[in-house]
């Protein structure tokens, strides 16, 4: 494992695939079992730019308070910045490239403080900057990584980060031939990430998946956590199987706990964690069906199903990041998502708490 340190810094959330056009041939229908999702109306729709091919979004607060949404966009291998209260295209950093500052098709995102973390499929390798310039401040994971997808990171002393991304390179002259069993042990791998004054320090913890039984990942893209509840949901979007998510230990161990794979119609796609509280809260999982997305809610901590939503719009969906914060638009905070590759767009979560009557605290 190498790590190339470019300069000193120090700013999170995740996600990722990619579909390209809406089409019932290739996109599946909603299940049965979600017909009764509610509509829930889009705050804002930022400006179309299907050039971009957008992929997954985080989120970072400036120093005058006002959010600010990055995404990745893997076609002109680039990251683009939103106001989050607007959705105003603000500007874009990148170029297709191996030097610090370019990408190779950028997938996942996340942030921590000032620092931003972008995997990149074909570099491969995780590389990190520094917000507001998105100054490049290191690279690692180029000697494991072969075709990172998601990302996840838990802070766990000050300044020290488990870094969880997920690894799906795949076989075949079309690159769709999923691994043998005897490497799918490979699809997460974990690094000890330490901040300090002269930079950011990478060291590999291994890697984990289940090789047989129900927890095995085959085709992996999606993965978060919770820090409280010590787990990750990790999607698995095999449809020759059965697309879902599995719950592991932060320790890389499957907890024998999986979603129910009829819950989703299309592939498990952005994974949120919407925190109310300490211990309380839900999952927001997307489901990549025609012809709006729908965004599944589930209990934190039983995993239990709590309802569904969609948007007026909003569809063919990869990544998505929610920001539990007040804003000054959204004082019960925001889910941010990726509208067919080629806009962001914003629900407000007070909205979607009422609409599928959840706890107060999350309107809050």
């Amino acid at each position: 494992m190498t790590l190339r340190q470019t300069c000193i810094a120090i700013p999170l959330l995740v996600l990722l695939a990619g579909c390209a056009s809406l089409d019932s041939t290739t996109h599946p229908q909603a299940p049965s079992s979600t017909a009764a999702a509610i509509e829930v109306a889009e705050a804002f729709i930022s400006e179309a730019r299907p050039e971009d091919e957008l992929d997954s979004l985080a989120t970072w607060i400036d120093e005058g308070g006002g959010t600010r949404v990055i995404a990745t966009a893997k076609t002109t291998h680039r990251l683009v910045l939103f106001d989050g209260d607007s959705g105003e295209r603000l500007d874009a950093y990148g170029g297709r490239g191996d030097a610090p500052g370019a990408f190779r098709r950028p997938n996942g995102i996340a942030t921590f403080g000032d620092l931003v973390f972008v995997t990149e499929r074909d570099a491969p390798r995780v590389q990190v900057l520094r917000m507001p310039t998105l100054a490049p401040v290191a690279t690692f994971g180029e000697r494991e990584l072969r075709s990172p997808y998601g990302i996840w990171l838990h802070e766990t002393a000050p300044d020290v980060l488990d870094v969880y991304v997920t690894d799906s390179f795949m076989y075949g002259a079309d690159h769709t031939r999923v691994p043998t069993p005897d490497e799918l042990d490979q699809r997460v791998r974990r690094y000890r990430v330490e901040l300090d004054e002269d930079g950011v320090h990478a060291s590999a913890l291994g890697h984990f998946g289940q090789t047989d039984g129900p927890g095995v990942l085959h085709i992996v893209e999606s993965i978060a956590g919770d820090p409280v509840q010590g787990t990750l949901l990790i999607a698995d979007e095999d449809r020759r199987a059965a697309p879902t998510l599995h719950e592991y230990a932060l320790d890389g161990t499957f907890t024998g706990r999986s979603l129910p794979a009829a819950h989703f119609g299309g592939e498990p796609e952005g994974i949120a964690l919407w925190t109310c509280g300490l211990d309380a809260g839900y999952w927001v999982a997307v489901d990549q069906v025609v012809p709006r997305t729908l965004f599944h809610v589930f209990e934190r901590d039983s995993l239990a199903p709590r309802g569904s939503f969609h948007g007026r719009t909003t569809a063919n969906t990869d990544g998505i990041a929610l920001h539990a914060a007040a804003t000054p638009r959204f004082p019960a905070g925001v889910l941010y998502a990726v509208h067919d590759d080629q806009a962001m767009t914003a629900f407000d979560l007070g909205q979607v708490a009422r609409a599928l009557g959840l706890a107060a605290a999350c309107m809050e």
